[in-house]
C-alpha cells in the first residue's frame, strides 16, 4: 500500500516537473558593429493555412458589439509599454480601488499581482486596505527555469478604466515574494493571464460571464521599430475586450483554428525566407506546439527550425560575414546613426491553416520587425538586436511577429484571427503583409506527449484511488488517527514575458 501511495505522488511529482514551462534565460551582450569598436557589457535577458477564408469587415458580426453595451473606442491605445518589457494596462482592485499596471500575456492564466513591497515597482496591491479583498487559504506558486513567484489565490473587485463598464470579481494570485520576476525598469504590477485554466476560473472567463460580453477580445501592439532604452515615451497599444475594432487594422481577417485551449495553439505549415520554402517537414514546425503569446518578445522556432532560418537569412543577407552571435543573441549589431540596416534583410513568412483545413493564408514580417532597435552608442551608432530566437519547447508567435498584425482571440469559436495592424508601418511603408488563400497540404501535428489537462486528470484519478483505499485500510483498522494535510498548491509553469530587456 505505501509503495502505491509513495508511486503516485512520484508520478504527481514528476508531471509537476515536466509541465512545460516558459523560461527566462539570461546571457551576456556584447556590442558587435562591422566596424573596430570596442565591445561592453550589458544585460539582455532573453524572454517567445491554405488559408481561411476572408472575412470581410461587414460579415464580422462576433467582433462587434451590436448591443452598444461596450464601446470600443473607449479601449483604443489603452495599453503602454514596448516589446522588450510587455504592454500593460491599468487596471483599479479593490474597495477603495489601488490603481496598477498590469501587463497583458496570452500565454498564461494566472491573474496575479504584487501584494508587498518589492525594490524594483513603484506600487503594490495592499489587501488589508481593500474591504471587498477575500482569501481562499490556497497558496499559489509559480516557477520558472530561473524565477518563481509565490503567495496566495483570493478574490476582490477590478474595474477596467479603459475597458467594459462595470465591476467584476475575480480570482487573484496576490504575489508575496518573488525572485526574479519583477525587474529593473517595468512599469506594471502584475500579469493578466489571457488563456484558459481548468482549475481556476481565470480572468477573461470572469469578465465574459459577468458582464455579458462576447466571448472574443482582441490584440494591437504598436512597439515595431521604437527603441526600447531610447523611446521618449512608451509605445501604444490597444486591448478591445468583446471583440474586435474596424479602425485598428486594415483590410480582412484570416482565421486560424485553435487547436489546444491550454494554450492558444495553432497548426504551422511552413516558413519561407525571401519567398524561398525552407522545405522542412512541417511537423517539425509544431513540435511539440504552436502557439500564439502576447507575453513573449521575441520570434521562438524549434532549434531545427531556427538554424535554417539563419543559414537563410546569412545566405541571403547582404551583409558579409555577420557575427554569428547577433544571432545566437549574445551580441548586437551597430551601424552609423542614421544609417538602416533593413535592407540588408529578407522578409521571413508564416503559413497558417485556415478555418477550411484544405486552405491556407500567409503572414509575412519584414526586416523592420525582426531587426529590431535597441540602443544607441556613444551618440553615433544605432545598434540592433535579431528578434528570432531557438526554443526547446515549441514555436512561438510572440511580440516580433504580433506587432505587424491585429490579432484576433476568438474563443467562442476557438480561432485566432490576423490583419494587418493599421501601425504596422514605419515612415509610411508597411512592415508586414497577409495573404492568401492557398492550398494546404496534409496535417502537421505530429503524435506528441499527452496533452498537460490529460495528465493533471490522470494525476488526480491516481491520487484519488490511493486517498481511498488508504482511507478504506484506515477504518477496517480501526486506527484513531487525525491527519492534517496541507492547503492545496496551485501551480502553474507558464511563463509570463519570455526574452525580455532588463
Amino acid at each position: 500500500m505505501l509503495l502505491l501511495v509513495r508511486g503516485s505522488l512520484l508520478l504527481l511529482l514528476l508531471l509537476l516537473c515536466c509541465r512545460t514551462a516558459h523560461c527566462v534565460y539570461k546571457i551576456p551582450l556584447k556590442i558587435f558593429s562591422p566596424g573596430s569598436f570596442s565591445s561592453s557589457s550589458a544585460g539582455l535577458q532573453l524572454q517567445a493555412p491554405k488559408p481561411n477564408q476572408t472575412a470581410p469587415r461587414s460579415a464580422l458580426s462576433l467582433a462587434s458589439d451590436q448591443s452598444g453595451a461596450v464601446n470600443f473606442l473607449d479601449m483604443v491605445n489603452n495599453l503602454k509599454g514596448d516589446s522588450g518589457r510587455g504592454y500593460y494596462m491599468e487596471m483599479v482592485i479593490g474597495t477603495p480601488g489601488q490603481t496598477l499596471n498590469i501587463l497583458v500575456d496570452t500565454g498564461s492564466s494566472n491573474f496575479a499581482v504584487a501584494a508587498a513591497p518589492h525594490p524594483y515597482i513603484a506600487t503594490y496591491f495592499n489587501r488589508a486596505q481593500s474591504s471587498t479583498y477575500q482569501t481562499s487559504g490556497r497558496s499559489v506558486s509559480v516557477r520558472y527555469t530561473q524565477g518563481n513567484w509565490e503567495g496566495e489565490l483570493g478574490t476582490d473587485l477590478i474595474t477596467i478604466p479603459h475597458g467594459p463598464n462595470g465591476t467584476i470579481t475575480i480570482n487573484i494570485a496576490a504575489i508575496l515574494t518573488s525572485d526574479d520576476f519583477f525587474l529593473p525598469g517595468i512599469n506594471w504590477q502584475g500579469i493578466l493571464g489571457a488563456g484558459p485554466d481548468p482549475s481556476v476560473e481565470p480572468f477573461f472567463n470572469s469578465l465574459v460571464l459577468q458582464t455579458g460580453i462576447p466571448d472574443v477580445f482582441s490584440l494591437q501592439m504598436c512597439g515595431a521599430g521604437l527603441s526600447i532604452s531610447t523611446a521618449s515615451e512608451p509605445a501604444g497599444g490597444s486591448l478591445i475586450m468583446g471583440g474586435a475594432e474596424p479602425t485598428l487594422y486594415q483590410g480582412s481577417v484570416w482565421y486560424t483554428p485553435i487547436l489546444q485551449e491550454w494554450y492558444y495553439q495553432v497548426e504551422v505549415l511552413k516558413l519561407e525566407v525571401a519567398d524561398q520554402n525552407l522545405s522542412l517537414d512541417c511537423k517539425e514546425y509544431n513540435t511539440d506546439k504552436a502557439i500564439v503569446d502576447s507575453g513573449t518578445t521575441l520570434l521562438r522556432l524549434p532549434v531545427k527550425v531556427f538554424n535554417a532560418v539563419v543559414e537563410a537569412i546569412s545566405q541571403m543577407s547582404l551583409v558579409q560575414d555577420f557575427s554569428s552571435g547577433f544571432f545566437a543573441g549574445t551580441k548586437l549589431a551597430c551601424w552609423v546613426k542614421g544609417e538602416s540596416p533593413w535592407r540588408f534583410f529578407p522578409k521571413i513568412s508564416i503559413y497558417l491553416r485556415g478555418t477550411n483545413s484544405s486552405q491556407s493564408f500567409r503572414l509575412t514580417v519584414f526586416p523592420q520587425l525582426y531587426i529590431q532597435p535597441v540602443t544607441d552608442l556613444d551618440g553615433t551608432l544605432n545598434c540592433f538586436r535579431f528578434g528570432i530566437s531557438s526554443s526547446t519547447n515549441g514555436l512561438v508567435i510572440g511580440a516580433t511577429v504580433m506587432e505587424g498584425f491585429y490579432v484576433v482571440f476568438d474563443r467562442a469559436q476557438k480561432r485566432v484571427g490576423f490583419a494587418v495592424s493599421s501601425c504596422a508601418e514605419m515612415n509610411g511603408v508597411p512592415v508586414a503583409e497577409i495573404a492568401g488563400p492557398f492550398p494546404a497540404d496534409g496535417a502537421c501535428i505530429g503524435t506528441f506527449p499527452l496533452q498537460e489537462p490529460l495528465l493533471w486528470i490522470i494525476a488526480y484519478s491516481l491520487m484519488g484511488v490511493c486517498a481511498l483505499v488508504l482511507l478504506i485500510l484506515l477504518i477496517l483498522l480501526v486506527v484513531p488517527c487525525r491527519c492534517r494535510y496541507p492547503d492545496a498548491e496551485i501551480t502553474d509553469q507558464s511563463s509570463l514575458v519570455r526574452h525580455r530587456i532588463k
